[in-house]
């Protein structure tokens, strides 16, 4: 009997298989001392098995169900539909009967119940399935509840259930049903408190809806609530709401809803006490479980009734400090143009390598800027760097900063802010040699070609101590001093010219144009080198036949067997040879690169053969240059009529020098980073690949969910806990789900900031200007490079774009993102080619639709749909 059906004291929290993520939750509840639970039980999932389990044709509708993917909705109805049929006609077990109807007399027959779902699937730390399965109030006599327990079973397969399921990656034969029977409370309040503010992520900050009657309507979306928020035993928020509606319970059976007196509609469903009761006993329920909690609560005679508790699963992790203090962090992602959640090999691989003070949440890189924000003048200067390439950072910052309670000065920092000064007023570098561009290089390739052949027999531990120390030299070329300073150059140069043009002639963001077709941008270079590659293939249609079918991740033999195969084998391996170490999210290196995976490649060439005339990268390498040298000639003439024009056309045509010899480096060093992981990498698989045979891991890729010390310590010794790499695969899956916040505190709050403009119209979206003109155009919303079908003419909207994209800019003629900065690879690449941009527009891809026509203004920074 026992397996049955449990009392909520009779359940342990090794019981989800048995009584579900909601049974789980009120069992623990009720042993917390001082939580008043309404007593009740659970029939647990043997029941339901033992209701359906004989039954073939259930079996079979499963097995039809597994089948189909989410596009298939009419036949999940038709197929769930029929699921339910066949539960609610199946006779309920007689041993259920009698262990239900055994439960029912110890808690009395004539009390009302409330019979709840609790699904195997359900309440767990990563997925709420909250509302999904079906719940009924006010259940009165033992065959009113032996119908509604099947009821319950039943609503295992709602469609909504079904498609929740699907969407999160659970198998449906996997996941069982209990039902909670549980001894129905009559509130005259009821609500739902969140022990972190759901908005903003804030753990320190609770917030309880409320309202009259049972918590039904709340839910339902019947009425408006109360909302209070509480932060240390200090209510700091009240929002009184007009509640005309509350549903109650019949005596007899069944619910109602009621018209609230109006001289109650405006008035505070809790008293200050109530809240502040509340929020203690939500405090204590946190402490239990260990995070923080979804509550449902009611209120009857006084007494708080706690009827569910579950993860809040929507919220970001916070970064690890070693202390108490309060702490600020900003994304590297949105840096780095790469939001998506990293492995542990590919996190440990950046923070090997990086010289900030970085740590690791939700699967992404983060940047403690505490220290900074902590003295006026660093304070400053991060400001200012920022307000260049990040304003919504800047803005959430100067947020945080404004509450002078979070971050504290340091003490005796009383110097006045030492203003960073902005660009112009920098003195040009006399250096404008190219040529220190080429010795640059040079050093990096001679290096990685030494590294290339010392690598070689390298393996075991030796090979981890070998990367270690080949990851100082990376360091050395990355951190180089005159590397940075030609980085700067250019930048400088930019923004000075940009300055100037404005301040001299009123013409706005000038360097744009004249960055178009710069020298040594070996990103832009490789989105032109594709168009070669489509040049070879294009004159044979059995080729391109052949890469249309091609199924396989590598190009197969029989291509090397029609005719123009040898020639677009070729040109496919030297284009490989050169950038075949890159790819989407590179600097994770466990990401897949385009020499393992070459058919990623493939959507882009064929569209280049589509799109493109013959000689196409020459033209536009070379309509570029011309555009940018008329730029040039025409400023250098006007501030030449302006007094002391002689001397402005000087200072202007050495800083135009500057953008020209040297902006186009600025692509390098991440280049020379990504070929250097991936020599890292293959020696690496080498060594997975041995722990494949030796029976220590189950597959090579499975090295990707450890760090590069754990990998060191499993090669050195030969043993390794396997449900290390289980738990990394599941956080990973649930990382991949979230959004990563720009600026996220120690308390956990996400705080967004804005664009603070004027004078744009009235729907238009914003973002940051980054390259300047106007364009109209078919929106493409593409989140996967590899899906990327364009015509002549297409703006991409993308969530962000790193330099494996830029194969793609080729065939666009403006570019939308979500993420990104004035110097992040995107932007750079857009004024290279000339393409109108817009980046670091909160949504982009969901505000605006596949196919609809756009208008972005990438000088002014927003985008009008039309």
């Amino acid at each position: 009997m026992r397996s049955l059906v449990l009392n909520f004291q009779e359940m342990n929290n090794t019981q989800l298989m048995l009584v579900g993520g909601k049974g789980l939750h009120l069992g623990g509840l009720s042993k917390i001392e001082g939580i008043q639970v309404p007593e009740g039980f659970c029939v647990t999932t043997v029941g339901y098995q033992a209701a359906v389990g004989p039954n073939e044709t259930y079996h079979a509708l499963l097995a039809q169900l597994a089948m189909l993917t989410l596009e298939d909705r009419d036949q999940i109805a038709e197929v769930s539909g029929k699921l339910r049929q066949i539960i609610l006609e199946a006779e309920i077990p007689s041993e259920v009967v009698q262990a239900v109807t055994h439960y029912l007399s110890k808690f009395g027959d004539e009390h009302a119940y409330a019979v709840r779902s609790s699904a195997t699937a359900e309440d767990l730390p990563h997925a709420s399935f909250a509302g999904q399965q079906d719940t009924y109030l006010n259940i009165i006599g033992q065959q009113a509840i032996l119908e509604h327990i099947s009821k319950c079973w039943a609503s295992l397969f709602t469609d909504r259930a079904v498609i929740y399921r699907m969407q999160n990656g659970f198998d449906h034969s996997q996941v069982y049903l209990s039902v909670i029977v549980q001894r129905m409370v009559f509130p005259q309040a009821s609500g739902i408190l969140f022990t972190a503010d759901p908005m903003t992520s804030n753990r320190k900050l609770l917030s309880i809806d409320a309202s009259y009657g049972l918590g039904e309507a709340l839910v339902s979306g019947l009425v408006s609530a109360d909302g209070y928020k509480v932060r240390e035993d200090e209510i700091i928020e009240k929002r009184i709401a007009t509640k005309k509606l509350a549903i109650y319970g019949h005596q007899e059976g069944g619910t109602e809803t009621r018209q609230i007196d109006p001289d109650r509609q405006k008035s505070q469903t809790l008293t200050d006490q109530q809240i502040l009761q509340l929020s203690r006993i939500g405090r204590q329920i946190e402490a239990y479980f260990g995070c923080p909690q979804d509550i449902e609560w009611c209120l009857a005679e006084d007494v708080f009734y706690i009827v569910q508790s579950r993860p809040i699963t929507t919220l970001y992790p916070i970064p690890e400090a070693n202390d108490q203090e309060n702490h600020v962090y900003i994304s590297v992602g949105h840096q780095q143009m790469m939001t998506d959640a990293m492995k542990p090999l590919g996190l440990s691989f950046y923070l090997l390598v990086t010289r900030a003070p970085m740590c690791t949440a939700g699967g992404r890189l983060f940047v403690d800027v505490t220290p900074q924000l902590s003295s006026l003048a660093s304070r400053d200067m991060l400001l200012n760097i920022l307000g260049q390439s990040e304003p919504l950072v800047k803005d959430a910052l100067k947020t945080v900063i404004a509450r002078e309670d979070f971050i504290k000065l340091l003490p005796n920092d009383t110097a006045a802010p030492n203003k960073a000064k902005n660009y112009a007023g920098m003195p040009a570098p006399t250096e404008t040699d190219p040529s220190i561009v080429s010795d640059l290089v040079e050093r990096s390739e001679t290096s990685l070609a030494v590294l290339k052949v010392n690598i070689e027999g390298k393996s075991g531990a030796d090979l981890f101590d070998f990367i270690l120390e080949d990851l100082q030299e990376l360091k050395k070329i990355l951190f180089d001093p005159q590397s940075t300073k030609v980085i700067m150059a250019g930048m400088n140069a930019s923004a000075w010219i940009n300055e100037k043009m404005q301040e001299w002639l009123g013409e706005k963001s000038a360097a744009d144009t004249l960055s178009q077709s710069v020298s040594n941008n070996i990103t832009s270079e490789m989105g032109l080198a594709l168009l070669d590659v489509a040049d070879v293939i294009r004159p044979y249609p059995e080729v391109v036949d052949y890469l249309q079918q091609l199924k396989e991740d590598s190009l197969g033999d029989e291509l090397l067997k029609i005719r123009g195969g040898q020639a677009a084998y070729e040109a496919i391996t030297a284009f490989l040879d050169k950038y075949g170490m890159r790819c989407a999210g590179e600097i994770d290196i466990t990401r897949t690169r385009w020499s393992e995976k070459p058919s990623a490649l493939v959507p882009i060439l064929l569209s280049n053969i589509k799109n493109f005339e013959p000689k196409a990268s020459h033209r536009k390498l070379e309509q570029g240059r011309l555009e940018a040298l008329s730029k040039e000639q025409k400023l250098l003439e006007r501030l030449k009529a302006l007094p002391d024009g002689e001397q402005k056309a000087t200072e202007t045509k050495h800083r135009i020098d500057l953008i020209r010899n040297f902006s186009g480096y600025r692509e390098y060093p991440k280049y020379g980073m990504v070929n250097r992981y991936f020599v890292y990498k293959q020696a690496l698989l080498q060594e997975a690949e041995a722990l494949v045979r030796e029976g220590i891991i189950h597959e090579k890729e499975d090295i990707y969910y450890l760090t590069f010390d754990e990998l060191h310590e499993v090669v050195r010794t030969h043993k390794l806990d396997y449900q290390i790499i289980d738990t990394r695969k599941d956080e990973f899956k649930r990382y991949e789900k979230l959004t990563p916040p720009r600026v996220i505190t120690s308390d956990g709050e996400i705080i967004t900031g804005e664009y603070r403009r004027e004078n744009l119209p009235a729907e238009a979206i914003v973002g940051l200007p980054v390259s300047s003109g106007v364009i109209e155009g078919r929106a493409r919303v593409i989140f996967n490079m590899e899906d990327a079908d364009l015509e002549d003419g297409d703006i991409l909207v993308t969530a962000f774009t790193d330099p494996s994209w830029t194969p793609l800019f080729v065939s666009i003629k403006g570019l939308v993102t979500e993420v990104g900065g004035l110097m992040t690879h995107g932007a750079v690449i857009a004024r290279e080619y000339g393409l109108p941009a817009v980046v670091g527009v909160e949504n982009a891809t969901k505000l605006i639709k596949e196919g609809q026509r756009i208008r972005v203004h990438g000088t002014e920074g927003y985008i009008e749909i039309l």
